[in-house]
């Protein structure tokens, strides 16, 4: 595990640089060094007031395989949370109170991250899914006659993949 910033989130206190036992912190450009950080140290991640770092794994597991009412469920459950995540946006965006606001932006946020993973379990946009491939040669092949699609840019995504 190493230490990575949410830029974002960094409202540059600065405690890191005094917990970081390596260095590894730099408020700077936000980096973090992965070369740097001690494995599981944690000091940075207890010490950020506004929680903008956190643990990731240098190495992840390789996908395991799941049947197809797994994937099909995941999917469902992926389009639920794209549903809330617009329906948290639009109260966002009408509501004059600060606090429901903040609440709203919030769970746009949790929304997406979910929606997000819940693609990326069921294999929806990993480069190595077939099911990748398959989606691009299906733009391909719907959009023709659109004269403002990347034609070439997806071919060439086809080609790498």
């Amino acid at each position: 595990m190493h230490a990575v910033r949410n830029i974002r989130l960094c409202t540059k206190d600065c405690i890191c640089l005094f917990v970081c036992p390596t260095g590894a912190t730099d408020t700077e450009n936000g980096q973090i060094d992965a070369s740097k950080c001690l494995d599981g140290c944690r000091l940075c991640v207890h010490a950020c007031p506004s929680h903008a770092i956190f643990l990731l794994p240098r190495a992840y597991a390789t996908q395991q395989k799941k049947s197809g009412k797994t994937v099909d469920a995941l999917r469902e459950l992926a389009k639920s949370k794209a549903r809330q995540e617009k329906l948290a946006q639009d109260l966002a965006d009408t509501t004059d109170d600060p606090l429901v606001k903040q609440l709203a932006t919030a769970l746009v946020r949790s929304n997406r991250i979910l929606q997000e993973d819940l693609h990326r379990e069921s294999g929806f946009m990993l480069p190595q899914a077939s099911i990748t491939k398959d989606f691009l040669m299906e733009q391909l092949e719907k959009n023709t006659e659109d004269k403002s699609f990347p034609k070439e840019a997806v071919q060439r995504l086809l080609e790498l993949l």
